[in-house]
């Protein structure tokens, strides 16, 4: 007869093989930023490598050239492609049980519910911790860098390794409300005065057919947005809708509240999502390995393993909007 060890083993690998893709979608449900990046295809896998590397554009072909005739063509090389690097950056969650639980537990219905009840606590935990490291700055040990770094309050720093106090291509976007964009004195957020800081923000982050697509944003911000709004709410009926998520419109853009998620307080971002995406590493996607039990204790182990980070590929096309 099989150990308890073992079929508790079993029963969480065949339990969370057949779950994980609930747990993806727990994760994306929980974030709505995470749920446009799901939809848009921008989390991807990767197989490896020392670190992630994004190619970017930095510069334009400077061959560019009017001429007549016989004028000499510019055959210059053009200096135009760099790469930010971002850090593989690793999380773990273990399913433990002791070995009086298991023995305890070890009829068929008492370990299934005890193997369910420590994933469903496993599951919980991941979606809680990761919805808040995508808005964080990094600044934890090991964290990924989300939104506070990669579209910063300063609109400064160095991200994926360029410093964009030298590489000004590099700078995100930043509406203050203490200095705006437009000129003049302070604007005190408020449903009066919201669109009038949104406004100059969006323009400023228009190119040609770039242009943001989600506003994510704090909910005393959204509250504010949705007052202006009274008379011609425009809510959305799509996808983003289904999924749980409250949306206005904003020129197109789905204008979401994430105020649960770890977003900071008063801010919105107005995001570009073709340039931001997770890189995950494909051996360790929501991986389960195989048990571990400590030397010295009667128990059982299992890691689950998550290894990859948060990337942008175009600064300048991200804002956010501040006090």
């Amino acid at each position: 007869m099989a150990s308890p060890n073992a079929t508790f083993m079993e029963l969480v690998t065949t339990t969370f093989r057949k779950h994980k893709t609930t747990l993806t979608d727990n994760v994306t449900k929980n974030n709505a930023l995470l749920a446009k990046l799901k939809k848009k295809g921008m989390i991807t896998t990767t197989s490896g490598g020392l670190s992630i590397a994004i190619p970017l554009e930095y510069a334009e072909n400077s061959t560019y050239q009017r001429y007549s005739g016989f004028d000499v063509l510019n055959t210059q090389q053009s200096d135009v492609m760099t790469a930010a690097e971002f850090q593989w950056r690793q999380i773990a969650l273990n399913v433990v049980a002791s070995g009086r639980e298991l023995r305890i537990n070890s009829g068929p219905e008492r370990i299934i519910n005890l193997a369910k009840a420590r994933l469903k606590n496993a599951m919980h935990t991941f979606n809680n911790n990761f919805s808040s490291d995508i808005y964080s700055s990094g600044a934890l040990a090991n964290q990924i860098g989300g939104l506070q770094a990669l579209v910063a309050d300063a609109g400064t720093g160095t991200v994926g390794g360029i410093d964009s106090s030298t590489w000004t291509f590099w700078k995100n976007t930043v509406q203050s409300a203490a200095a705006p964009l437009q000129g003049g004195g302070a604007i005190a957020p408020g449903p009066t005065t919201m669109e009038s800081l949104m406004l100059p923000l969006y323009m400023a982050l228009v190119r040609g057919n770039d242009q943001p697509d989600l506003i994510v944003s704090s909910n005393e911000y959204f509250a504010f947005y949705e007052q202006s709004q009274t008379s011609i709410k425009r809510y959305t009926n799509d996808t983003t809708a289904d999924g749980g998520f409250v949306s206005l419109k904003y020129k197109g853009c789905d204008v979401i509240f994430d105020g649960n998620s770890g977003i900071p307080a008063a801010h919105m971002y107005f995001l570009n999502t073709d340039y931001i995406g997770i890189e995950v590493h494909r051996d360790a996607n929501l991986t389960i390995n195989d048990e571990v039990p400590p030397y010295n204790q009667d128990a059982v182990v299992i890691p689950i393993l998550w290894m990859g980070n948060m990337t942008v590929s175009n600064r300048a096309l991200q804002g956010v909007l501040k006090a």
